[in-house]
């Protein structure tokens, strides 16, 4: 018998992603990041470890935050997927996009598409969350260049903004 490489095998995948939905094919090995940026051609979210300690790749999928390096493409089957690039509607700004650029939340800006999707998850369930608690919601992301201080100033500007225009749910328009 001989037995196929998982290289010859091609699995088509079909999700939403920033609302539309999207058709694509993954050797079934393919991290759900590198399906995003290199079959949809998403590079907003960053690759930055592959080990998911630094949290560069995090995204929501059907409502919740996951590393996109530790999925598989496959598992993303049908799913809702929202990546930084889905924030902007209308060449406008998120409220925590805006709040980023305010309040200097970024240095190099690696770290900051998924700073912004932990933010986006947190504020979401807590739309007026501390400093601790901010702290605590995005402690899956690594950043290398700042004391957080920003960072923790950004988010807690963004739930304020977010409150104010009505976003205090969160929810992206499709």
């Amino acid at each position: 018998m001989v037995r196929s490489s998982l290289k010859d095998e091609i699995v088509q995948i079909t999700c939403r992603v920033n609302g539309k939905t999207y058709q694509g094919a993954a050797e079934p090995r393919t991290l759900l990041v590198y399906f995003l940026r290199d079959e949809l051609n998403l590079t907003g979210t960053h690759v930055g470890c592959d080990t998911g300690h630094c949290g560069a790749c995090t995204i929501l999928m059907d409502g919740k935050t996951v590393k996109s390096c530790m999925l598989l493409a496959v598992q993303a089957q049908d799913a809702d997927i929202t990546t930084v690039e889905g924030l902007a509607k209308d060449n406008k700004l998120h409220p925590i996009q805006e709040a980023f650029w305010e309040n200097h939340g970024l240095q190099c800006g690696y770290c900051t598409p998924g700073m912004l999707m932990s933010s986006l998850f947190l504020l979401q369930r807590n739309p007026d969350p501390t400093e601790e608690e901010i702290r605590r919601g995005i402690e899956g992301n690594l950043c290398r260049c700042t004391g957080y201080v920003n960072i923790v100033k950004s988010v807690k500007a963004a739930g304020e903004k977010m409150r104010e225009s009505g976003k205090a749910s969160g929810k992206i328009s499709k």
